[in-house]
């Protein structure tokens, strides 16, 4: 049966901070999903934002890069993207997931458990919320920026399938991709809403979180109620 685009919902997720444990590692590190329906008219909005960029000659001032990178982009051209994100009509919904590092136990520290786990964690709350927002989905497609573990990628692949299908009981069907950020305007859009929920967590600064506050449904320490309690 051919589906509709009501019923194919898009997640685009990004993470931040690190996988170090140490004391030289980040404090937290962040996983934000970006749930998106056809047809992505905040995307066709970045898409003509981005020509006008490259007509103003602005792409040469930041080394001719093809796509947005929040990290990278001129504080000028960052205004202008969290701008068009909150200007956004309730079509995109921001989940988000924080882990204090420290409180992490240390068998779950190695990559391939400790990336699945949080990520299943992430994805099966936004399932869950799903129907309370009026969303009848029959396919999930999932994308994540590629994986930059090269030695491990297949690894953390496959136990992310296998995290995914023990802790989703659910039936409908999902996939899930490793694409370039540059491939998609939904990771882009994912990249900035990360990058300023993580700047708020790790630097205690929210002057670019605040743009995207209405966006927000869910940001959530996922050991707040102790040492290595989840949620």
């Amino acid at each position: 049966m051919e589906l509709s685009d009501d019923n194919i919902v898009y997640i685009f997720l990004d993470e931040g901070g690190n996988l170090d444990f140490s004391v030289k590692g980040s404090k937290y590190f962040s996983l934000t999903c970006v749930t998106m329906l056809k047809p992505f008219d905040l995307c066709n909005k970045i898409m003509r934002h981005h020509y006008s960029l490259l007509t103003n000659g602005v792409s040469d001032k930041q080394e001719g890069r093809d796509h947005f990178h929040c990290t990278y982009d001129t504080v000028s051209t960052r205004k202008g993207l969290f701008e068009i994100i909150k200007s956004d009509n309730g079509v995109i919904h921001i989940d988000a997931l924080l882990v204090e590092k420290r409180k992490t136990h240390p068998s779950l520290r190695k990559v391939t458990q400790f990336y699945p786990r949080m990520l299943g964690y992430l994805i099966r709350h936004i399932f869950s919320q799903l129907d309370c927002r009026g969303i009848i989905a029959q396919e999930i497609i999932i994308i994540t920026d590629r994986i930059p573990l090269n030695n491990k990628q297949h690894a953390v692949k496959k136990s992310i399938k296998l995290t995914l299908a023990e802790m989703i009981n659910s039936e409908i069907e999902y996939n899930i991709y490793h694409h370039a950020s540059k491939a998609h305007y939904g990771l882009q859009i994912a990249d900035y809403c990360n990058w300023a929920i993580f700047r708020k967590w790790e630097h205690g600064d929210s002057s670019y979180k605040k743009h995207i506050d209405s966006r927000i449904k869910s940001e959530f320490d996922i050991f707040y109620h102790g040492n290595g309690v989840y949620y």
